[in-house]
């Protein structure tokens, strides 16, 4: 059986990677990947306690599968909004939003 910490290190060195890559990226799509790897690290922080402190039972599973459809809901909303950033711009790039203010 693996340790929980060895989980907890996956889902930290995620959060740490998705954290970077918000502040770095600046690419919408880019930044938009980031944030779904600190929702992942999230996700596996639920499943990996629930499985440890409640074995028998599922909620935290339960709020597992309720996030990744969260998730999924907020990379459809906001791929659709990069796209039409796209159109009026022609450019994803975060340093060029500013032109949407005029």
């Amino acid at each position: 059986m693996i340790h929980l910490e060895y989980y907890l290190i996956v889902s930290t060195i995620l959060m740490f990677i998705g954290i970077f890559g918000f502040f770095t990226r600046r690419n919408l799509l880019a930044v938009l990947i980031s944030v779904e790897l600190i929702l992942n690290s999230v996700d596996i922080n639920f499943a990996v306690f629930n499985r440890f402190l409640f074995p028998e039972q599922l909620e935290g599973f339960f709020f597992t599968l309720f996030a990744i459809g969260i998730s999924a809901a907020e990379t459809a909303v906001a791929i659709a909004i990069i796209i039409n950033v796209y159109r009026n711009l022609r450019n994803i790039r975060v340093n060029k939003m500013n032109e949407m203010k005029h």
